[in-house]
């Protein structure tokens, strides 16, 4: 069986992650695809251990269903994949990819007519064919791309083109930024250092060769995993550290004085360009696990800031839906209004890049903008592995029962929208949700200072035994 989460489907590799359930998702999509009358798919696939030869097999029941395939020659950047699909006008496309899991894991994003992460009605739809064992029909690769049933791609150059014709192209190249890229072993390196290169930036490489151990590491750019990019950019003198994800949907930022940019900051520091440096205006979304302080700088431009549960297929749906300037999360995928309707690191790393040439500061100058106009709020994040029996009993205490911690903060009000979260009266807020992920529980805790996070995030613990 497969079952799709927050991101797509993911899975361990020769446990579920197998040809036969593979064949399976594939000959499901193509039985959804029939009936609605869809005749063409777009498959790209990243760099992890079986994704090339998982994108084949998936081409294989396709082409035996009667639905041309257009497969991305090379491996490709999740983003690249979404516009791909944009610019086409397919209703289906996707992207063999765990994105940022562990390198144990490999799995499948479906997306859907305009680039964007299928909806859990597509999803469930396709879980429900899936269920009944439908007969998987196979025809060899080889013989369906002689036959012009599979054909490939290469829709790289237009991808590229889209996110330069939206840049600041003139004041970036005066600028000549030196830029130090860490793609963890990733798919991004092409896209990005082109891009960089085109503007006259001044750009290094690490982590580039193929890994499909990532080097040992998460492929997850955070704190813990850029400790190297950190190293260099200051021994160096870099003016920026960019890294990405496995499959380049996002970000982790190093600024010039070595500090990490959480992807929170990230997201904040761009709207705030967007609208009082160029001059943009609109609503922000975000998920209920991501920074208020997107909603202070939305209210004071007279906009409002709408809350979605965490899977980036809601951010897209309430962006089409008010016509929102910006959506991210705190995990560091976001978009803007105008690109693609999925998150992309390449592309937010470059208008990082354009914020920087066009203001004339650092990215921890602008934060520090912005705490004085705003405020000042820190987040603490611990995440915790659980067994079957826990993760029963935590749910039975949370979603059943409904029980909320006798907190030191006076509360304002609790939601279970997507977890538990709780909304405090001095602004802050707590939320413990399971990963769609992986077999995970996450807290967040969002406060004015960080000693007053980390209390209350360790009651939340305490309570929920943690």
């Amino acid at each position: 069986m497969v079952h799709f989460g927050t991101g797509g489907w993911r899975a361990i590799i020769g446990d579920e992650f197998t040809r036969a359930n593979i064949q399976l998702l594939a000959q499901s999509l193509s039985e959804l695809m029939k009936q609605e009358g869809a005749g063409e798919i777009i498959i790209g696939f990243d760099r992890r251990f079986l994704s090339d030869v998982g994108a084949r097999w998936a081409a294989e029941v396709f082409a035996a269903n009667g639905i041309q395939v257009s497969l991305i020659k090379e491996d490709a950047p999740t983003p690249l994949i979404m516009y791909a699909i944009k610019q086409s006008g397919v209703k289906y496309g996707m992207a063999v990819t765990a994105s940022h899991n562990p390198a144990e894991y490999n799995g499948i994003k479906v997306f859907t007519e305009g680039g964007r992460d299928a909806t859990e009605t597509v999803t469930d739809q396709i879980e429900a064919i899936g269920a009944k064992n439908p007969e998987i029909c196979l025809i060899n690769f080889e013989e369906a791309l002689q036959q012009g049933k599979v054909r490939y791609i290469e829709p790289f150059n237009d991808y590229i083109d889209s996110i330069l014709n939206m840049l600041d192209i003139k004041t970036i190249r005066n600028k000549s930024l030196k830029v130090l890229l860490d793609p963890m072993f990733g798919v991004s390196k092409t896209s990005l250092q082109t891009i960089l290169l085109t503007v006259r930036c001044e750009v290094d490489i690490i982590n580039d060769r193929h890994d499909t151990l990532f080097g040992g590491r998460l492929p997850s750019p955070s704190a813990a995993t850029l400790t190297r990019l950190k190293d260099l950019v200051v021994e160096k003198g870099y003016d920026i550290g960019i890294a990405t994800d496995g499959d380049a949907d996002r970000i982790g930022i190093i600024d010039n004085k070595g500090r990490f940019i959480h992807p929170n900051e990230i997201l904040v520091l761009l709207y705030y360009y967007l609208t009082q440096y160029k001059g943009w205006s609109g609503p922000a979304v975000r998920n209920l696990a991501t920074t208020h302080l997107l909603d202070k700088i939305a209210g004071v431009a007279g906009q409002n800031c709408y809350e979605v549960p965490v899977g980036f297929k809601h951010i897209s749906s309430k962006m089409e839906e008010t016509d929102a300037l910006i959506g991210g999360e705190s995990s560091g995928g976001l978009t803007i209004r105008g690109h693609i309707k999925g998150k992309d690191g390449i592309f937010a790393a470059a208008l990082l890049v354009e914020m920087m040439c066009v203001t004339g500061k650092g990215l921890s100058d602008i934060m520090e903008e912005i705490y004085e106009k705003y405020g000042h709020v820190t987040m603490t994040e611990c995440d915790f592995k659980f067994s079957q029996e826990k993760k029963d009993q935590l749910q039975k205490l949370l979603f059943q029962e409904k029980k909320v911690p006798q907190f030191s903060v006076p509360v304002e009000k609790v939601s279970y929208m997507d977890g538990l979260k709780v909304y405090f009266e001095n602004g802050g807020w707590i939320i413990a949700r399971f990963s769609g992920t992986e077999p995970l529980i996450r807290v967040f805790c969002e406060m004015p200072t960080k000693e007053l996070a980390q209390q209350i995030s360790d009651e939340m613990c305490a309570f929920l035994g943690l």
